[in-house]
């Protein structure tokens, strides 16, 4: 059931800027998907290295049991950072850890407890892991329930977050359903507010609230502008997730109406994107094995791959290669096109 506050069920990109060039037109090609790694603990975001080395965010089982482990070629599972905050809650729902970034040589793990910052000069593989406990996290979320917003929830879930062309940090928060700004001095500002949409079947069934909440789930930039992918809030309708693109004073346009509880946005190289649907809601909950991956083009849509078991990021590293993280599986896929 929808909870505020963006969960281990409900709500799970970050990326550096990818050039059209560095992955053209990767989604003309329809692609293949292999199991790369299981045995994750409620992996959510993975992300790659300007060396290739791969990096998964596990949210643990509520016992301060997060971590961030690298993922090396033969698919072995090195513990980076160990004991991130992991909580589990009455509702049975983590407030753990969510996406990562890697921008300059800098990772960047959004936790409940902040921003984690760790500079990836000093890691090499197969160091012992570093402890949570020597890093301080940076608590943006405060300055984000401190804003006078419009859908003042009074909570902040900074979900994920990409690099911006001016260097800053953009972050999308799925609790306070707005845009956050880091300037490289670490100045913080509200870009935007995303605002709910009405709700198309109040009378349900399921009944439902008039005004039904647009999470911003994914946030990417393509060299002109961003994209922001969303997940509607309860009762989830079919078909009804939004893609977004922002320019850079904020202002945001609908790109494409067409989705199922978006998770996830990349860019696709040709102008598109590539977004990835968490699930389908059922009488029970979110449906293991129905998420997708979509290229949106704006008035029609590609479905790349399906019967996805709960997927929560996508990382394109090149025009070959990409990497999905399986919440339902446990699991890191290797997608090649």
């Amino acid at each position: 059931m929808f909870t505020r506050k963006v969960t281990l069920s409900l709500f799970f990109a970050a990326g550096l800027v990818i050039s059209c060039q560095d992955h053209r037109d990767i989604a003309a090609i329809t692609p293949t998907a292999t199991t790369f790694v299981t045995g994750l603990v409620a992996p959510i975001g993975v992300e790659t290295d300007a060396t290739g080395r791969v990096f998964v965010t596990e949210q643990g089982t509520g016992q301060q049991d997060g971590r961030v482990s690298e993922i090396t070629p033969d698919g072995q599972v090195h513990p980076v950072i160990t004991g991130l905050y992991s909580f589990k809650r009455p509702d049975n729902e983590l407030d753990a850890t969510d996406h990562l970034l890697i921008a300059n040589g800098v990772l960047y793990v959004l936790n409940a407890k902040g921003l984690y910052t760790l500079n990836l000069a000093s890691v090499k593989t197969g160091d012992p892991a570093i402890s949570a406990t020597t890093l301080t996290p940076e608590p943006i979320q405060q300055f984000v329930i401190n804003q006078n917003l419009k859908n003042d929830t009074g909570e902040s879930h900074l979900y994920s977050m990409t690099l911006g062309p001016d260097g800053a940090l953009y972050f999308a928060d799925a609790a306070a359903n707005a845009i956050v700004r880091r300037s490289p001095a670490g100045q913080l500002s509200i870009v935007t507010e995303v605002l709910g949409i009405q709700n198309p079947n109040p009378a349900g069934p399921p009944p439902g609230p008039p005004v039904i909440e647009s999470v911003p789930t994914g946030i990417t930039y393509d060299g002109k502008q961003f994209a922001i992918s969303t997940l509607l809030g309860f009762p989830f309708p079919a078909g009804k997730a939004l893609l977004y693109r922002m320019d850079l004073a904020g202002n945001l346009s609908v790109f494409q109406q067409a989705f199922n509880s978006l998770v996830d946005v990349e860019n696709d190289g040709s102008g598109n994107y590539l977004v990835l649907e968490h699930a389908v809601f059922g009488p029970t909950g979110f449906t293991a094995n129905t998420g997708r991956l979509v290229r949106a083009r704006g008035t029609t849509s590609d479905v790349l791959l399906d019967k996805l078991n709960l997927p929560t990021d996508l990382k394109v590293v090149n025009n070959h290669t990409a990497y999905l993280t399986s919440l339902g599986d446990g699991s890191l896929m290797k997608i090649t096109f």
